[in-house]
C-alpha cells in the first residue's frame, strides 16, 4: 500500500507538471510577433530545427529497435519488460526534446518582439520557454516511471523481493533508453552547433570583420539552429537521464538496506515522494521570477533557483518526519540523516554552480586573465585558458567528495543516493533557468539578423549576458548530478550483482580501470574531429559564398542559408554513431570478456576521468567565451584589435570543449553505469555468480 500512495503522488506531480508546461505553451505561442522580418528569420531557425531533430530521430529508431530486441532475447521471464522499458524512456527523452525545442524556437522571436517594450516582458516571455522544458522533462520522468511501475504492480506483486529482483531491474531498462537517447542528442546537437559556430566566427568576425549574428552571414542561422539543438534538445534529454538515474539509483538501493521489509519499502517509495514534492517546490520557484524595475535579470533568477531549493528543504523536512515516523532503522540511519543527505546535496549542486560562475562568469578573476592574456596573441590566449580550465577541475572534485563522503556517514549508500536525488530535486526551475539561456542567446541574434533599434539590442544583450553565466551554473550542476548519479548506477550495479568488496590491485579491475580511464578522452577526440572536420567543410562553403556572390557583404545579394545548415546537419548525423556506439557497446564487450571485476574497474576509470575532464573542457570553453565577451564590451582594446582576434581563437576552440565534448561526457559516464546495471542479471546467470 506504501508504494502504492506513493505511484498515486508520483502521477499527481507529473500531471501537474504536463499542465502547467501546456498552459503556458499555449500563453507563448499567443504572444504576438509583429515584425515581418523577425517572423521570417524565426521561421527559418524554427523549421531548420525541427527538421534537424526529425532526421536525427529517424536515424536512432533502428539502434532503438535492435537495443530493444537485444534486451528482449537476452532477459528470461519478467525481466524481458526490460525491452519495452528502454523504448519507452528513449521515446520520452526524445519527446522531451522534441516539446522543449519547439516551444524554444518558438520563445525566442517573441522574446526580441517583447523587447521593444522592456526588459520585463522579455525575461517573463525567455523563462516561460525554459520553464516549459524543465517541467516538461520532470512530468515526462515521472509518468514513464509511474507507468512502469504500475504495470509491473499490476503483473507481479510489490514484495520487496520481487522489487529487488525483477520490477526495480526492469525500471532500469527505463533509465537505459533516456540515457542512450540523451547521448546521441548531445553529440549530434553539440557537433551541429558548433561545426556552424566556428564558422559563422572565423570567417564572418576575423576575415569578413563583420558583427556576431550578422544577417550577411550564410551560417548565421545554422549558428541560431544550433543553440537550440545542443543548448536546449541537449541538455535536456541530459539532465532528463539523471534524473531519472538518480531515481532508479536511489530505489535500488533502498530495496538493498538491510531493515524490516516495511521500512524497506518506505525507502524505495521516498524517492518518489521527493521527485512529486519537487514539482510543487519548483512550481512555487518558477512564481518567485519577476524582475522589479531597475533590478538585474540575474536576481530574479536566483531568487526562483534559491527560493525553490529552500522550500523543497522545508517539503523534505516534513516527509522525512511523517513517512518514517515509528519505524526502526538500523543503528546507522535514521529520518533526520536521511533529510540531511537530501539537503547536503542541494548545497553541494549551488556550491559547484557558484563555482563555476566564478571561473567562467564576465569580470571574474580567472576570466580577467584570459582578457590580459589575449594582449600578447593566441599562443597565450589559449595556455592561459588552459590553465584556469585544469585549475578549475580541483575544487568541484573536493565538493563531491565531500558530498559522498558525508551522504555515506549520514545514512550509507543510500544517503549517498538521496544526496544525488536532493541536487536534483528542484529540476523544474534549475533546467527553466538553463534553458533561459539559449532562448535569451537567440533572441539578441535575431534583434541583429532583424536590425532592431539599438535599445532594443542592449536589452537582449542584457538577458544574453545572464544567459551564459545560467548556462555556466547549468552545466555545473549537470556535471556534480552527474558524478552522484553515476556512483549510485555503479553501488546499483555492484548490489545487483551481489558484490561486496572490489579489489582495485586485481590485475583484471586495474586492467579495467586504465581502459575506463582512457575512454573519455577516445569520446572526446571522436567529438572535436568531427567538429574539426564539419567546420573545415563550413568555413570553405562559407567564404566560398563571399567569393562567389560578393553583393551578400553589400545587401544586394541573398546569402544561401540553407545550404550551411545542411553541412552541419549532414555532420552531424554521421559523426554522432560512432562516439554513442563506444558508450553503448564498452561496458558490453568487457562485461562478457573481462567479467564483472573488469566491468567494475571500467566503470571507476570512466567516472573518476569522464568528471575531471568534463569540469575542465567545460570551465575552460565558458572561460574564454566570456573573455572575448568583455573584450567586445571595451576590454584590452575592444572589437577589431589584436586582443578581440586572439579572443575569437580561444573562444572558437573553447566552443567544442564547453558545448560538445565537455557536455556529452556527463552523459557517457551515466550511460556506462546504467548499461552495466541493465546487464547485471545476463552477467549474473553468464559468469554464474
Amino acid at each position: 500500500m506504501i508504494l502504492e500512495l506513493s505511484l498515486l503522488a508520483t502521477l499527481l506531480g507529473s500531471l501537474i507538471a504536463l499542465f502547467y508546461s501546456l498552459i503556458r505553451s499555449r500563453w507563448i505561442y499567443k504572444q504576438p510577433v509583429h515584425d515581418e522580418k523577425l517572423k521570417k528569420i524565426g521561421n527559418a531557425i524554427a523549421s531548420g530545427a525541427m527538421a534537424f531533430l526529425s532526421r536525427e530521430y529517424k536515424v536512432l529508431v533502428p539502434f532503438v529497435m535492435v537495443a530493444g530486441i537485444f534486451l528482449a532475447i537476452g532477459n528470461e521471464g519478467a525481466l524481458r519488460y526490460q525491452s519495452l522499458a528502454f523504448v519507452l524512456g528513449a521515446s520520452f527523452s526524445a519527446l522531451a526534446g522534441f516539446i522543449g525545442m519547439k516551444v524554444a524556437t518558438a520563445s525566442n522571436s517573441r522574446t526580441t518582439e517583447a523587447a521593444r517594450t522592456g526588459i520585463t516582458e522579455a525575461l517573463k516571455i525567455a523563462f516561460s520557454g525554459g520553464s516549459i522544458m524543465g517541467m516538461t522533462v520532470v512530468g515526462l520522468a515521472l509518468i514513464g516511471i509511474f507507468t512502469i511501475l504500475a504495470i509491473s504492480l499490476f503483473l507481479i506483486d510489490g514484495s520487496i523481493h520481487n522489487l529487488r529482483e525483477t520490477i526495480l531491474p526492469v525500471l532500469s531498462g527505463f533509465s537505459l533508453g533516456a540515457s542512450s537517447m540523451a547521448l546521441f542528442a548531445r553529440v549530434g546537437g553539440g557537433i551541429f552547433t558548433k561545426a556552424a559556430d566556428v564558422g559563422a566566427d572565423l570567417v564572418g568576425k576575423v576575415e569578413a570583420g563583420i558583427p556576431e549574428d550578422d544577417h550577411r552571414n550564410p551560417a548565421t542561422i545554422a549558428d541560431n539552429v544550433g543553440d537550440n539543438v545542443g543548448d536546449v534538445a541537449g541538455m535536456g534529454a541530459d539532465l532528463f537521464e539523471s534524473y531519472v538515474g538518480s531515481l532508479v539509483g536511489a530505489m535500488i538501493l533502498g530495496a538493498a538496506v538491510k531493515a524490516e521489509s516495511s521500512l524497506q519499502l518506505k525507502l524505495v517509495s521516498f524517492p518518489l515522494l521527493i521527485a512529486a514534492a519537487g514539482v510543487l517546490a519548483s512550481l512555487l520557484g518558477i512564481k518567485l521570477v519577476r524582475v522589479k524595475k531597475g533590478q538585474s535579470p540575474q536576481k530574479a533568477l536566483n531568487r526562483g533557483t534559491f527560493g525553490a531549493a529552500a522550500i523543497a528543504s522545508l517539503f523534505i523536512f516534513l516527509m522525512s518526519s511523517f513517512f518514517f515516523a515509528h519505524e526502526v532503522f538500523p543503528a546507522d540511519m535514521s529520518s533526520n540523516r536521511i533529510f540531511f543527505s537530501a539537503l547536503l546535496g542541494m548545497i553541494a549542486g549551488v556550491a559547484i554552480g557558484l563555482i563555476t560562475e566564478y571561473f567562467t562568469g564576465v569580470d571574474t578573476k580567472p576570466v580577467n586573465a584570459i582578457v590580459k592574456a589575449c594582449e600578447t596573441g593566441p599562443a597565450t590566449t589559449l595556455i592561459t585558458g588552459l590553465g584556469m580550465g585544469m585549475l578549475s577541475a580541483l575544487p568541484p572534485v573536493l565538493i563531491i567528495v565531500t558530498a559522498i563522503l558525508a551522504g555515506d556517514a549520514l545514512a550509507g549508500l543510500y544517503g549517498i543516493a538521496i544526496a544525488a536525488l536532493g541536487m536534483l530535486m528542484t529540476l523544474g526551475v534549475q533546467l527553466a533557468v538553463d534553458a533561459y539561456g539559449p532562448i535569451a542567446d537567440n533572441a539578441g541574434g535575431l534583434a541583429e539578423m532583424a536590425e532592431f533599434p539599438r535599445s532594443v539590442r542592449e536589452i537582449t544583450d542584457e538577458l544574453d549576458a545572464v544567459g551564459n553565466t545560467t548556462a555556466a551554473i547549468g552545466k555545473g550542476f549537470a556535471i556534480g548530478s552527474a558524478a552522484l548519479t553515476s556512483i549510485i548506477l555503479f553501488t546499483a550495479f555492484r548490489e545487483q550483482l551481489g558484490i561486496r568488496i572490489i579489489d582495485l590491485m586485481d590485475v583484471k579491475t586495474l586492467s579495467g580501470v586504465f581502459i575506463g580511464a582512457v575512454i573519455p578522452y577516445l569520446f572526446s577526440s571522436m567529438a572535436m574531429n568531427a567538429i574539426g572536420d564539419a567546420a573545415f567543410t563550413m568555413i570553405e562553403e562559407v567564404r566560398r559564398q563571399f567569393h562567389e556572390r560578393p553583393g551578400i557583404l553589400n545587401e544586394t545579394e541573398e546569402p544561401d542559408y540553407k545550404k550551411c545548415i545542411d553541412i552541419s546537419t549532414a555532420a552531424a548525423l554521421k559523426k554522432m554513431i560512432l562516439p554513442g556506439l563506444t558508450a553503448v557497446l564498452s561496458p558490453v564487450l568487457i562485461g562478457f570478456t573481462g567479467g564483472v571485476f573488469m566491468l567494475s574497474g571500467l566503470l571507476i576509470g570512466v567516472t573518476v576521468s569522464g568528471v575531471v575532464l568534463a569540469i575542465f573542457m567545460s570551465n575552460a570553453g565558458g572561460a574564454w567565451d566570456n573573455a572575448k565577451k568583455m573584450i567586445e564590451n571595451g576590454a584590452a582594446g575592444g572589437k577589431g584589435s589584436a586582443s578581440h582576434k586572439a579572443s575569437v581563437v580561444g573562444d572558437t576552440v573553447g566552443d567544442p570543449f564547453k558545448d560538445t565534448a565537455g557536455p556529452s561526457l556527463n552523459i557517457l559516464i551515466k550511460l556506462m553505469a546504467v548499461v552495466s546495471l541493465v546487464l547485471a542479471p545476463m552477467l549474473k546467470t553468464f559468469w554464474r555468480l
